[in-house]
């Protein structure tokens, strides 16, 4: 059986980025996540965990640490915990929250189910460039989109494209993603 995905970034518009991904059911939580990362483009520096709701959840996935009594839910173990133990009832959106620090809210909605024997995540389509690590969250990412598209030649930009490892020649946008790359990505997970 397999999962098709919908996961978009929230708080982030024109462009959203969102992904669109097929996903195995059989695959863990903390499989699950490492395929998130690897369509998104993020780095994998920071805490994660899965919950039903942003504020007073009554799931909470993540990797089990000693700061789980402060949640004041159960957290389950990201390792052992199935999405089919989590999808086949009646459950069809979740969020993952990624790097606490920037807090990026990621919805998880369930679109379609199939009987499909896939062995590995794919990704069907996208939208959007994935922010960079610890640019400072939805704000941060906002004012470096704002930056490139009114002032691409100023200092600013130069440090961006410095600090995102860019040539002085290439140019950033927030529509690029590359397709290709991204499923190149997916199956190293």
């Amino acid at each position: 059986m397999e999962y098709q995905f919908k996961i978009q970034i929230k708080g982030i518009t024109k462009p959203p980025v969102w992904r669109k991904v097929i996903v195995p059911a059989n695959f863990t939580f903390l499989r699950f996540h490492q395929v998130i990362q690897a369509v998104f483009g993020w780095e994998d520096y920071h805490l994660f965990e899965f919950q039903d709701k942003e504020y007073q959840a009554s799931i909470r996935i993540a990797i089990p640490s000693e700061a789980d009594s402060e949640f004041g839910v159960k957290t389950q173990d990201a390792s052992k915990v199935k999405l089919s133990q989590l999808f086949e009832g009646t459950i069809r959106k979740l969020l993952y929250v990624y790097d606490f620090g920037d807090h990026w809210v990621h919805e998880i909605t369930l679109e379609a189910v199939s009987d499909g024997k896939r062995k590995e995540a794919f990704c069907l389509s996208a939208k959007g460039s994935c922010p960079p690590e610890d640019c400072g969250g939805i704000y941060g990412y906002e004012e470096m989109k704002n930056v490139f598209r009114t002032m691409p030649d100023s200092e600013e930009a130069r440090e961006y494209k410095d600090w995102l490892g860019l040539n002085k020649d290439k140019i950033w946008s927030a529509d690029t993603f590359n397709l290709d790359e991204i499923n190149a990505d997916l199956k190293q997970v």
